[in-house]
């Protein structure tokens, strides 16, 4: 038998430090090939790190939430035949971190790296666990058990160290032992903690939040807009060519008017390096398209939207968000926006104030459509509703721009053919 020793590989565009995110095995482990074993997180998006041979995990360099050097010792796999570790070389010494706490796994719901063993196989008489245990689990797990009115700590769990799976409560209700000694547990008192380390992208959101509103003059502009027009285009083209072109949602529309209306305010659709104290204004239009996504909120770019139809623009929308909340969206596609469109689709209330992406100067917020009464030509109609929070760097941007540059976007949705007038 041998040792394989993978070190934490070199990224690229210069990298030196990544943060290790999330194991997603255990020493004493047997992995096979291309199996994940942890995530790392870049400046720019999740990584994830394949193990390259059968084996099993002897030891682990780090532990989430730890920043780890390029070229420093990731993990240990014991093999057949003599492994990437000679012989004579001295023993590495590697800090093994311990089985994955409670409070690190509350974070991000891991991979499995394997496929499940079925849970109602899994299940056996109930766990005998302390009171005030915690037992591994994730949030939707959690709040899963407690909508069903199971007590978690009695439910013995089949994922890694015994983590409890959704697969899990449902094998325990199958077997009748849910709510006939649970029936007060929604109502009981609590008195449990749970502390939550701050990694991965959620540190990496948090770090990007407080420089964004630390360093921009942030101010915000709300106007409504009756999208009754745009609406019933969007509706009629989806009825005549959705079914070979595809569904179009409201984005691709607001993304061809933030294209048209840029051409008359450069200044919005620029960076500006406020260390050097330079703004460049960009004739490519790159949207940012906010994307919540399991580890958090990231943001893909629909690169060249000047060029794009509807239906390209919708497929490419489309795609970004799929790889971003897989996490499988590239460093390239995380990057490089020119400006930021951000929805929260039904839940965007009537209003917001949107913080911007830095370097970025402008950020268009989408809340939710609403039918109101409207006077229209002295009559009472329902119109579809539907306002814009935005927010601009006032230190590149002043008002009297940014307000004229949601007119135009106003005017050009609640006038849908001019989107398409050159």
């Amino acid at each position: 038998m041998g040792t394989h020793v993978i070190k934490m590989p070199d990224i690229g565009e210069g990298i030196a430090e990544v943060e290790l995110s999330q194991w997603h095995v255990k020493v004493g482990d047997m992995v096979v090939e291309d199996q994940v074993l942890a995530d790392v997180m870049t400046d720019k998006a999740m990584v994830d790190i394949p193990s390259p041979v059968h084996g099993k995990v002897i030891s682990l360099g780090g532990q989430p939430g730890e920043v780890m050097a390029v070229g420093s010792i990731l993990i240990s796999i014991e093999v057949e035949g003599t492994g990437n570790v000679k012989e004579s070389a001295q023993p590495v010494a590697v800090k093994e971190a311990p089985v994955a706490a409670p409070k690190v796994e509350a974070v991000v719901e891991s991979k499995p790296v394997a496929a499940p063993r079925p849970a109602a196989a899994c299940q056996g008489p109930m766990v005998a666990r302390e009171a005030d245990e915690r037992p591994l689990a994730s949030p939707a797990v959690r709040k899963h058990a407690l909508d069903l009115g199971i007590q978690l700590r009695l439910v013995r769990g089949s994922g890694p160290a015994g983590r409890v799976l959704h697969e899990d409560l449902e094998a325990w209700l199958a077997q009748g032992q849910s709510n006939a000694s649970t029936a007060t547990a929604a109502y009981a008192q609590r008195n449990d903690e749970e502390q939550i380390p701050v990694i991965g992208m959620r540190r990496k959101i948090a770090q990007r939040m407080q420089d964004a509103t630390q360093r921009a003059a942030h101010f915000s502009y709300v106007e409504e807009i009756d999208v009754t027009a745009v609406e019933e285009l969007r509706a009629h083209l989806n009825e005549k060519h959705g079914a070979t072109r595809g569904k179009l949602t409201l984005l691709p529309f607001l993304v061809r008017a933030l294209v048209v209306a840029l051409r008359d305010f450069p200044q919005i659709n620029a960076r500006y390096d406020d260390e050097a104290q330079v703004i460049t204004r960009l004739g490519a239009v790159h949207v940012g398209v906010a994307t919540q996504a399991d580890i958090g909120l990231m943001v893909p770019v629909v690169r060249h939207a000047e060029t794009r139809s509807l239906w390209d623009s919708a497929a490419e929308i489309s795609r970004l968000a799929t790889a971003a909340r897989t996490g499988k969206a590239s460093r390239d596609e995380l990057s490089g926006s020119t400006i930021t469109l951000t929805s929260l689709g039904a839940l965007g209330g009537i209003v917001s104030t949107p913080v911007l992406n830095l370097p970025e100067v402008a950020i268009v917020g989408v809340n939710k459509i609403v039918e109101r009464p409207m006077v229209v030509k002295g009559q009472i109609v329902i119109r579809k509703m539907m306002n814009l929070s935005s927010s601009f760097d006032h230190r590149v941007v002043d008002g009297m721009d940014a307000a004229q540059f949601i007119q135009a976007v106003r005017g050009l949705l609640e006038q849908p053919a001019t989107l398409f007038v050159d």
